[in-house]
């Protein structure tokens, strides 16, 4: 009995492995709303270059970025460059880093956030769909709508946010190739930060 459910565990792990987001691949399509009620639909951004950035505002490793400048930095320039950047907060309700519509709009405000839409994915579906594990854990798809980044923001897998200015940050040049039509030249790394609270 405990070999056939050891099995059945194994076989599951390897279902859900089979259908993560995999780099090269049509990104999953997903629909949800924002912290401001509307519905954001991935196939309806086709065309367009998109960021996803998993998202727990009291995370050490988010705060790096937050309290740096550094993530409001990158939104703001990539949105201005037409990039949608889309923060997505997977953490179920009770959980931590879980924030509701009302709460994430006033976090979004008190942190300056400057990306495109703030989604509340409470029940996991995005998050599990991409394999999210941590926040921050970064993805840039193409226009044409392919996979082309999933890993960390930058090389450098600490909470030191003077660490930053050192690290090689590869979102910016996966979405800087995206823009440009390119291959992304480093398209898979290891993503680092506090696990998401599904």
């Amino acid at each position: 009995m405990k070999t056939l459910i050891t099995s059945a565990i194994a076989g599951i792990v390897a279902l859900a492995a089979a259908h993560a987001a995999e780099v090269g691949k049509p990104a999953p399509d997903f629909s949800a709303k924002d912290a401001k009620g509307s519905t954001v639909s991935l196939s309806d951004l086709k065309g367009k270059v998109v960021v996803l950035e998993w998202n727990n505002f009291g995370c050490p490793f988010v705060k790096k970025h937050y309290g740096s400048g550094n993530m409001q930095k990158l939104q703001e320039t990539y949105t201005g460059k037409g990039v949608v950047w889309l923060t997505v907060n997977s953490a179920a309700t009770g959980k931590e880093g879980f924030l509701d519509a009302a709460a994430a709009l006033s976090k979004t405000s008190e942190e300056k956030w400057k990306g495109s839409h703030y989604l509340i994915d409470g029940d996991g579906k995005i998050g599990k769909a991409y394999g999210a594990k941590t926040t921050p854990h970064m993805f840039v798809i193409d226009k044409e709508g392919k996979l082309v980044y999933n890993g960390a923001i930058d090389s450098k897998a600490t909470p030191k946010a003077d660490d930053i200015a050192s690290s090689e940050n590869y979102v910016s040049a996966a979405a800087d190739a995206a823009l440009a039509g390119k291959a992304v030249t480093t398209a898979k790394t290891e993503p680092y930060g506090c696990g998401v609270k599904y």
